[in-house]
Order: C-alpha cells, then sequence, then structure tokens
C-alpha cells in the first residue's frame, strides 16, 4: 500500500477486488437484503476487517458488498493479524457486538468450532465471545466429543485455572481453617481458585464435609468438550455440463488470454471439456491394477474443482450481489 492510503487510525483504502470473502460465521451466508439497506446509506460505512495475510473478510462482508454495489472501487480497511483460528474468534464477536445479529443457530455452531480451536477458553469466555449463556457452552463441551482436552482453562480476565482443582481446594481448606476471618477474595487469591470456588469449600466445611468432592476432585464448572470439524459452506450454484460452446467463449475472451494465469485456467478447461468426449474408452482403457489409485486421484481432482467452484461463487456475491 502506498503511505498516503494511511491515516493515523490504522486504516487503509485499498482495492475491492483485492479483498476475498472470509470465513463467515453465519450458516446461510449473507443477507441480500441487509447489503441492500447498507448501500441505500449516503454516509461512509465503518471500515472493515480484514485478515492482513490472506486479504479475507473478517468482519464486513455486507459492508464489502454494499460499497460494490454502490460503484466503489475502494473500501476502507482495517488488518488483524493473528491465525485463522483467531480471525474466526474475532468474526464471531465483532458479529456479536454490531450488525446484523447472528442467529441462534449461527451462535451455537460458532461455539462448538470455537470449543474445538480453543479448548483452554473458558464456558463463561466462550459465552461472551458469542452471546450464548455460559450453561448452554458447557452442555455443548460436555455433549460432543472432537474436542482438544486441556487440564487448565482460561478465564475472561486472562488467568489460567487448573481443570483439577483438588489441590487448590484443599489449600482454601487449610487457609480458613488458619484465619476463618479472612475474606473469600483473599483466601481465593491466595490460593489461586476462583472466589465460588473458595465460597464452595467454605461450606463444605461448615457441614463437615471434605473440601474436594469424593468423584475424583475435578471440580470446575468448565468441562471438557469438542466441535465441529468446520462450518456448513453454502453450496455452489447449480449449472449445467461445460460445453464447447461456454469453452470457445471464453477463449475469445482477451481478458483471460492476455494473462498467464487466465490462459493456464483455459487450457485446464479445454483439456477436461474435450477430453470428456473420450472419457468412456478412457475408461475401459485402465488397467485393473490402477483402477483404485485412479478413482482416488479423480476424487480429489473433483474436490479441486468443487473447491475452486465455490470460491468463485463467494467471490461473485462480492462482484455482483444482486
Amino acid at each position: 500500500m502506498d503511505e498516503d492510503q494511511h491515516d493515523e487510525s490504522g486504516i487503509v483504502s485499498v482495492p475491492i477486488l483485492q479483498v476475498l470473502p472470509g470465513d463467515s460465521p453465519r450458516l446461510k451466508g449473507e443477507d441480500k437484503v441487509h447489503v441492500l439497506r447498507l448501500a441505500a446509506i449516503e454516509s461512509p460505512l465503518p471500515p472493515i476487517l480484514v485478515d492482513r495475510r490472506t486479504m479475507r473478510v473478517i468482519d464486513g462482508i455486507h459492508r464489502l458488498m454494499a460499497a460494490s454495489l454502490k460503484g466503489q472501487k475502494t473500501i476502507d480497511v482495517q488488518f488483524f493479524d493473528g491465525s485463522r483460528e483467531d480471525a474466526f474468534l474475532k468474526a464471531v464477536e465483532a458479529n456479536v457486538e454490531h450488525g446484523l445479529p447472528l442467529t441462534q443457530a449461527d451462535r451455537t455452531a460458532a461455539a462448538l468450532r470455537i470449543l474445538k480451536s480453543h479448548p483452554t477458553m473458558s464456558d463463561r469466555a466462550i459465552a461472551k465471545s458469542t452471546g450464548l449463556g455460559a450453561r448452554a457452552v458447557a452442555e455443548l463441551r460436555r455433549s460432543s466429543d472432537s474436542v482438544p482436552h486441556s487440564n487448565f482453562r482460561v478465564g475472561r480476565d486472562g488467568k489460567v485455572r487448573p481443570l483439577n482443582g483438588a489441590k487448590g481446594r484443599l489449600r482454601v481448606a487449610e487457609l480458613i481453617r488458619e484465619n476463618p476471618e479472612a475474606s473469600l477474595r483473599q483466601v481465593a487469591r491466595t490460593a489461586g481458585v476462583s472466589p465460588a470456588t473458595a465460597l464452595d469449600v467454605r461450606r463444605r466445611l461448615e457441614r463437615g464435609e471434605e473440601p474436594v468432592p469424593s468423584q475424583g476432585g475435578t471440580v470446575s464448572t468448565e468441562t471438557e468438550t469438542p466441535t465441529r470439524d468446520h462450518l456448513p459452506v453454502p453450496p455452489p450454484p447449480v449449472l449445467g455440463p461445460p460445453s464447447t460452446a461456454t469453452l470457445e467463449k471464453l477463449m475469445r475472451d482477451p481478458s483471460l488470454r492476455q494473462s498467464e494465469l487466465g490462459r493456464r485456467l483455459l487450457r485446464m478447461f479445454k483439456e477436461n471439456v474435450l477430453g470428456a468426449k473420450d472419457m468412456t474408452d478412457i475408461c475401459a482403457s485402465v488397467p485393473s491394477h490402477c483402477i483404485e489409485l485412479i478413482i482416488q486421484l479423480s476424487r480429489h481432482n473433483s474436490q479441486i474443482w468443487e473447491d475452486f467452484a465455490q470460491e468463485l461463487n463467494r467471490r461473485a456475491q462480492i462482484v455482483n450481489p444482486e
């Protein structure tokens, strides 16, 4: 970026076509009605948040589509530096804080995904990020079986707390016996546990019970759990089979022919379209000992083209939101 494209707040003006769709927490994709609403606003919209490394939108895809619809060539951007997992967490937090609200299904799916990518985050921290209740997050954690296990939790205050609180509880009991008049906050701070844990230990002692529950000593409202591997991706538009006429039309397009990557794409399509005519004969000619390997490779290539089509579909929604 040129120096004159920056301002003191870190906002950068970049060409719209350089910005790519991101990993949205919205299961059903973008809301076109909301895009039209934003496009009708005459005053400048807030800058969008973009992953600096990938140039993918973290927060603001509706604003990006609205800017494109209005014919803008550039858009104001603030950059985010971090991992893909942290970028998704930031996207969820941003959508919960402002803009078009996430649905209950969006927030639940996001919480599951965050549980998997950030298994040490406490239930309350994830609840705050997703707009769910802490109990709902805890239930998701208990009901899932794919989240990596961790022996500690990181709370909203950034403090690390062990899941197995047996030692901390024993220390609380010791401090309470030594100084029954000490405040629970002071005891909790000294023992390295939460005030709620300290209160629970004091009540157990008052009832004549052991400070550590007999189930094995793991005492925490934060229990271990997981998430879905990924969020559903909106399917690409259903298209008919590629035809020779379609290929010939693309072959004549100068914007493709005049770039190396464009010519490479045309060659790939040409091999696929023309080769499809001989597919029956080619299939019959495959040696029996190669069939399984070619099946695997064919499916892999098919997935590559499917991913390519989905990426183009997302890009099309930005270039032409209508």
